[in-house]
């Protein structure tokens, strides 16, 4: 079984970056589990790479804390911690809320016709999601996911803050929830959830705003919290015969 799965990422940029985008989307898409083995020998040699740009996309994925690498371990697909866990939803809640805010109060007609459009769409993709027979889940899910980092990027811009969306981003915090959403199977949601957000931010009303936000962030964060501590006592369990050739 190939370690980077089936997806297929444009070769544009340095091989690091090639490398990088496509282990990235891997993790991401749950190709590549939370603490999958990552072998730097066997990567390069899948993507017909010397061992050098694979090693520096392992290390922008390390800072971006969704790699790690351990002593007698090797590297994989970090398992965070129940700290890590609730320090995410912390600082998500934080910048979020305050995103929601700035919308209130800075968001034009336009920019508020346009988020309700995307809130409908984002609520199809998870729909579609939940209601596929077909073997196509994986694909959905993926592509919901991504239109979610797309929505809550969007709301911040439109709050007019460029220094928060740069927060976000660098923090990597909807990558984050993006990644422990998909380790926990977690993307099935109330009906209408980003479009009642919407209508509830497009009030104009700061305090509804940031209430509606903290009750958005806050959903399904014990199922969240639990499904994946019980992964990681799964693989912690398991980790003294984990070995990587490196």
């Amino acid at each position: 079984m190939s370690i980077v799965g089936k997806t297929k990422v444009a070769g544009k940029g340095s091989l690091s970056q090639q490398a990088y985008n496509i282990l990235r989307t891997n993790i991401l898409r749950g190709d590549l589990p939370l603490g999958t083995p990552l072998s730097r020998r066997k990567l390069a040699a899948e993507m017909r790479m010397s061992l050098l740009p694979v090693g520096e996309a392992l290390q922008k994925l390390e800072l971006e804390g969704i790699v790690e690498s351990r002593p007698r371990v090797g590297t994989r697909v970090r398992i965070p911690t129940e700290d890590d866990v609730m320090g995410h939803y912390i600082l998500r809640e934080a910048l979020e809320t305050m995103s929601a805010r700035l919308f209130a109060e800075r968001a034009t007609e336009a920019d508020r016709e346009e988020m309700l459009d995307l809130a409908i769409a984002l609520d199809s993709h998870y729909e579609s999601a939940v209601q596929c027979r077909n073997g196509e889940v994986a694909e959905l899910v993926f592509t919901a996911h991504r239109a979610h980092a797309q929505f809550h990027t969007r709301l911040g811009e439109c709050g007019g803050c460029p220094a928060l969306v740069d927060a976000i981003d660098r923090n990597q915090t909807m990558v984050l929830t993006w990644l422990f959403n998909s380790a926990s199977q977690f993307y099935r949601l109330p009906p209408h959830w980003h479009l009642t957000l919407m209508e509830s931010l497009n009030q104009g009303k700061v305090a509804l705003a940031d209430r509606a936000m903290r009750k958005h962030i806050r959903f399904g964060f014990d199922h969240v919290s639990q499904r994946i501590q019980a992964l990681n006592t799964l693989l912690l369990d398991s980790e003294k015969g984990f070995r990587v050739k490196v």
